[in-house]
């Protein structure tokens, strides 16, 4: 709280701002200024800034794309679904009758309680409506229209109205705030690496290779990069995206979550063991 006679923080700032800025970059530079003399905090001016990027973007800028979305089948069994669900860890899904283009509409996870509550459980009846929005549509529009309607997700077409990806008011927010862990999320103060579902690991981007190597008996040099992060983005060339999925040393990387700034959080799976050439020649015999 600020002292008497101190001027509080919005009164520092709109005297910062009296001379009006003449750009975009103009007040930008005003902002920077502010940083620089202790008016704003870095995280007032990266909110801001991320505030002001938002209006310039467009939802094809930030959608998970068409290949990497995880959509459920409305014929697939419910206990495969939970199992989906579990491995994913996401809160909502696009569910597909005949293909990606066909989205019938969108399952709420906690829906899936009624089954294993023992109440019947009718997939279409539970579904929420689709709603679909145009790879044009600015961010800062979409994000009053997620309000608004309380909607959380939005499936993203192209120009011939086929589904090109989808974006969540999470994916909008993260524009503006930063990354954003959710209930789903590893716990920034629990294990980096945590057994999930069916014998998967979900494994935090920054943990320590040394880490990780003494977890899966594992022998990644660690002199070029430090993280599971930077050894992912050595091996791809890239920054992965969401979906991504790499074989090393025995094991299955696949990215599940990674923004366009840097990598989160993995699936890791054991793979089965090679036949060795005796046994290979044991089986053709």
């Amino acid at each position: 709280m600020d002292s008497p006679g101190k001027p509080s923080f919005i009164e520092r700032v709109a005297a910062l701002l009296s001379r009006e800025p003449e750009d975009r970059d103009d007040l930008l530079a005003l902002l920077q200024a502010a940083f620089e003399r202790d008016l704003l905090d870095a995280d007032a001016l990266s909110i801001i800034e991320g505030a002001l990027q938002v209006a310039d973007m467009q939802a094809h800028d930030v959608m998970v794309p068409r290949a990497q979305m995880d959509c459920v089948r409305l014929d697939s069994p419910v206990e495969d679904i939970a199992g989906f669900v579990v491995d994913t860890g996401h809160s909502r899904f696009p569910v597909i009758g005949g293909g990606k283009d066909d989205i019938v509409g969108i399952l709420l996870a906690k829906d899936l309680l009624r089954h294993f509550a023992g109440r019947e459980f009718d997939l279409r009846g539970l579904l929420r409506p689709a709603v679909f929005i145009p790879e044009s549509k600015r961010l800062n529009v979409l994000l009053r229209e997620f309000r608004a309607s309380h909607n959380h997700m939005a499936i993203v077409v192209d120009e011939y109205g086929g589904v090109a990806g989808l974006v969540t008011i999470e994916d909008v927010l993260e524009q503006i705030v930063g990354e954003i862990e959710d209930e789903h999320d590893l716990d920034d103060s629990g294990d980096n690496i945590r057994l999930a579902y069916n014998g998967h690991y979900r494994v935090k981007a920054t943990t320590a290779i040394e880490d990780f190597n003494e977890a899966f008996s594992t022998a990644f040099c660690d002199d070029e990069y430090d993280t599971v992060g930077g050894l992912l983005m050595r091996r791809f060339g890239r920054l992965p995206q969401r979906g991504d999925t790499v074989e090393l040393a025995g094991l299955r990387f696949q990215v599940l979550r990674a923004d366009s700034r840097r990598l989160h959080s993995v699936l890791v799976d054991v793979l089965p063991p090679l036949p060795s050439s005796s046994e290979a020649g044991a089986t053709d015999a």
